[in-house]
């Protein structure tokens, strides 16, 4: 007879126990006409753990409140505060103009932000592993006023935003609307690993004031993707992209309007200084639009803006694949380098102005400037300095200068190629300074969406590929099943799993509708119907470009009475 080790089954059973223990129990919490909380306050914001989901439903009113995210998720299983679209796609409206705190929260610097990550007095948790998405939040600015966590009205702050990161990790915020706040997004050097993606970001600032911006970062670590940021509010004159971060990744973004376009300056914190990733700076694949004659004439600014100059990036940007327009009557200049001991090396891009003769300049006064196989409107000079300009602008090839580059259409902002345009195929794929995980990989596309940038043997100049256009296919949905199906009393666990893949490879949302008015944000749970009915539980599945599948069980709930056991004897009445 074979002896089973002991060792051998306390090490199995051992193991199960671990593996037990990590299983993550998430709840889902849903706020909104007929779910479980009416108000966004209600959730126990405090006690969120990994994997837990807020879904907060669309509805006619706004959300008129604001609150604290102070928990962490994991990478596995992060926090989710998703909204619902309601008809037409319209998203839930957090709306700060006269917004109520919970009194159940307690946390710092209320007059800076709508939704505030980080800061909380309660509890010492770092926030880490947040998503935030499909929500539409404004109105975080002067003169609007809001209730405190102790009930008494306060004002915004001209600072405000409509999300303030004050510390955490790992944070995404995706498909949101940010508008009419101070600061569209705020986020401090104590915030790191940060993502900004398929955000609608626009009419943000303060009249009168340069200090206010559609966004304003200093992040260890950011990456800003498939964004559509149009103008301030009118009036304002801040920036469109302020960024003082440390590992600036800007890419496949729509960037219009703003005192300038882009502006990248010195961190304020020496920890984020002397971080390697402060030095390198990417910036492709964007379409960057100066509007006419409104602002700053420049329209990207790399290196610094405090005046110590020992803080300044003194790094290497590196700009290419973008399309930049400009249309100002008078003077345009490309690129604003803080001192000599900042470089940007352009490849690939389009550098078009609507004004003719020697309007446009490709520097401003310092810096060193590399110019690699660009398209540069006609007339171009160094700068418009003059003998104030001492930086260096260096030809490395392949640049083209013309008239036209070849836009399908301008008038309607159509930035593609056409065939005969002097840019298809005079690019080079070999970017200096570059690797592999900053190729330039997909091409934005409007509003809020990209797709893969078509493959070609040799690129094109500018932010958009020539080649045969590439659709969004929608997911395929391999199976969707309720088990069991029929059941025979209300209450009884069902469990509803589903499967789908993607052609193109992207990313998948699930979201299963039980029929009875509830639904769950994921591919798999248990649900329990509460009265007898007959169901229609649907399931359905996106990406993130527009492209989507369906499909429907149909679940029985019957209500039957319980069975008599077997050894129970009926007595029959006289």
């Amino acid at each position: 007879m074979k002896k089973t080790s002991f060792f051998v089954t306390f090490g199995a059973l051992f193991g199960v126990i671990f593996l037990l223990c990590q299983i993550v129990h998430a709840t889902l919490y849903e706020v909104g006409p007929g779910k479980m909380f009416d108000h966004i306050g209600q959730v126990p914001w405090s006690s969120l753990g990994p994997g837990d989901r807020v879904l907060i439903y669309y509805r006619d009113k706004p959300y008129r409140e604001k609150w604290v995210i102070d928990r962490a998720g994991t990478a596995e299983n992060p926090i989710v505060i998703q909204g619902v679209p309601g008809p037409g796609g319209r998203l839930p409206v957090i709306d700060g103009d006269g917004a109520i705190t919970s009194t159940n929260l307690n946390f710092w610097s209320e007059e800076r932000g709508i939704i505030n990550i980080g800061g909380s007095n309660i509890g010492n948790q770092l926030p880490a592993h947040i998503v935030i998405e499909k929500l539409d939040i404004r109105n975080g600015r002067p003169p609007y006023k809001f209730k405190d966590d102790h009930g008494a009205t306060k004002s915004y702050s001209k600072n405000a935003a409509a999300i303030y990161i004050i510390e955490g990790n790992n944070i995404t915020i995706r498909n949101c609307i940010i508008h009419n706040c101070g600061n569209g997004l705020f986020a401090c050097h104590a915030s790191g690993s940060i993502v900004i993606e398929y955000c609608h970001i626009y009419d943000n600032g303060i009249e009168g004031s340069y200090y206010e911006h559609n966004t304003y970062t200093e992040a260890r670590g950011i990456i800003y993707q498939f964004n559509h940021f149009g103008p301030l509010r009118s009036g304002c004159g801040g920036n469109n992209l302020k960024d003082r971060s440390a590992g600036t990744i800007i890419r496949y973004n729509w960037i219009e309007g703003g005192n300038r376009q882009l502006d990248l300056v010195d961190a304020g914190h020496a920890d984020l200084i002397n971080m390697t990733s402060y030095r390198k700076t990417y910036v492709y694949g964007n379409i960057l639009v100066e509007r006419g004659n409104e602002g700053n004439s420049q329209i990207v600014h790399y290196g610094g803006d405090s005046g110590d100059r020992s803080r300044y990036r003194k790094g290497v940007l590196y700009f290419y694949n973008n399309t930049v327009i400009s249309k100002r009557t008078s003077n345009t200049t490309i690129f604003r380098l803080s001192s000599h001991d900042e470089t940007c090396i352009a490849t690939n891009n389009i550098f078009y102005v609507t004004a003719s003769d020697h309007h446009l300049a490709l520097s401003n006064r310092d810096g060193i400037l590399k110019l690699k196989n660009n398209w540069i409107k006609n007339g171009w000079v160094k700068s418009h300095e003059g003998g104030g300009f001492s930086g260096s602008v260096i030809d490395l090839g392949g640049n083209l200068s013309g008239n036209d580059p070849g836009f399908k259409d301008l008038s309607a902002m159509d930035l593609g190629l056409i065939l005969s345009s002097p840019c298809k195929d005079a690019g080079t794929n070999q970017i200096q300074g570059v690797d592999g995980d900053h190729r330039v990989l997909f091409q934005y596309q409007k509003h809020q969406k990209c797709v893969k940038r078509p493959k070609d043997t040799q690129i094109d100049i500018g932010a958009f590929e020539n080649a045969k256009e590439e659709t969004n296919r929608n997911p395929i949905i391999i199976f969707f099943k309720a088990d069991p199906s029929v059941v025979a009393n209300p209450k009884i666990d069902i469990h509803f799993s589903s499967k789908a893949s993607d052609p193109d490879g992207d990313k998948l949302n699930y979201y299963i509708n039980f029929g009875d008015g509830t639904g769950f944000a994921g591919f798999d749970q248990f649900h329990k119907y509460l009265k007898k009915g007959k169901y229609k539980a649907s399931l359905t599945v996106t990406d993130n470009k527009g492209g989507m599948a369906s499909a429907f069980v149909f679940v029985t709930v019957e209500d039957k009475a319980p069975a008599i056991p077997q050894n129970i004897i009926l007595e029959k009445k006289d």
